[in-house]
């Protein structure tokens, strides 16, 4: 595969998950309204669910923050491949660094975001109970 960024993955392919994730991701979230819009009869039910689907919300975006970091460093990667093609790809010591702060920052916030998920979860399973 050409520019393979890693095991079988181009900077393309890439490029079209991050695109189709984000489609996936709004035909999700809307049936998830339509489905929480069911639960709302109340406006007391409106206070309790709106703060699920804004969670909701807050991790798709977070999700796709981090992978357009991860494309903006891999692009940066692939255009100096172009400029320098006699170089060895590898990245200078600030672009080592900026990406391992950038998945220690991914991973806290995806535990982070799990927790919270979890969390509204399990008082929406209260909700749906009551």
């Amino acid at each position: 595969m050409a520019d393979e960024i890693f095991e079988g993955k181009s900077f393309e392919d890439l490029t079209r998950d991050i695109y189709e994730n984000q489609k996936l991701k709004r035909t999700q979230i809307d049936l998830l309204i339509q489905e929480l819009h069911s639960f709302i009869q109340t406006a007391e039910d409106a206070l309790m669910i709106a703060p699920i689907i804004k969670e909701y919300f807050d991790v798709s975006i977070k999700n796709d923050e981090h992978l357009v970091k991860l494309a903006a460093v891999i692009q940066r990667h692939v255009s100096k491949a172009v400029q320098d093609p006699s170089s060895n790809y590898a990245l200078s010591d600030e672009e080592k660094k900026e990406l391992m702060g950038t998945l220690q920052d991914t991973v806290h916030d995806l535990q982070k975001e799990n927790d919270r998920l979890e969390d509204l979860k399990n008082n929406s399973n209260k909700f749906v109970e009551n």
